[in-house]
């Protein structure tokens, strides 16, 4: 039986240790010192960096919208250009320095080659910022980003992007993320077999749909795919 995986990255197959609000915050150190910008407590900073993020992850908005709404919030209007590069600068070099990889990440793709089972990261956020995420953790595959596609997950075609890019069928496309709505729900709505890395951290809602199978640690997935043992 033939198939492929897809993997969501942040929170599934790593960790970037909050890489992107630490950009933010140095970004709002920046617009403090050059523009004005007036800061506030570092607990509410956060909390709307955090916001901000989870809505782009969320496929609300990209990452340079995100940036574009930070610098308002501060009143600042003037070269939201120049500083979403400054912000991009600032979170790729970031990488190295905060990024990990999920335990067990080098052996379960290790068996997956082995195997025979095409991989490739499909994510939301900025290709370069993902590509080199992705690296770090060791994944060398293809890495499909929002950016780069036009369009953010749990939209169905950003998984139809994906699976055009296996060329399988849907139903031979599993794709793993720890993101419910986003990862899960997007997966099966697109007709895409779902794994949901739970975390434990939340319960899966019951509004979504279920996911097929269900893993809390990387190497758990080569026990769910149908048939792997199968795959040469």
């Amino acid at each position: 039986m033939r198939f492929a995986v897809g993997f969501d990255f942040d929170h599934t197959l790593g960790v970037d240790n909050k890489l992107e609000r630490v950009a933010f915050l140095r970004l709002l150190e920046r617009l403090a010192t050059f523009e004005g910008a007036q800061v506030r407590e570092q607990s509410e900073e956060i909390a709307h960096i955090d916001e901000l993020l989870v809505a782009q992850r969320s496929g609300a908005f990209p990452i340079d919208e995100a940036v574009h709404r930070f610098m308002q919030a501060h009143g600042v209007d003037a070269g939201a250009a120049r500083y979403v590069e400054y912000y991009k600068s600032v979170a790729l070099s970031l990488v190295d320095e905060l990024v990990e990889a999920r335990p067990g990440l080098e052996a379960m793709l290790e068996e997956l080659h082995r195997r025979g089972v095409p991989c490739a990261v499909l994510t939301n956020g900025w290709s370069p910022l993902q590509q080199r995420k992705a690296a770090r953790a060791g994944f060398l595959g293809p890495v499909i980003a929002s950016d780069e596609i036009g369009v953010q997950k749990p939209d169905p075609r950003a998984f139809e992007r994906l699976v055009e890019f296996f060329g399988y069928g849907r139903a031979a496309v599993w794709y793993v993320g720890d993101n419910p709505a986003v990862d899960v729900a997007g997966a099966r709505t697109a007709g895409l077999q779902a794994i949901w890395f739970d975390e434990g951290l939340l319960e899966y809602p019951a509004d979504l749909p279920r996911p097929d199978a269900v893993v809390r640690t990387l190497p758990e997935v080569l026990d769910v795919l149908p048939g792997a043992a199968a795959v040469s």
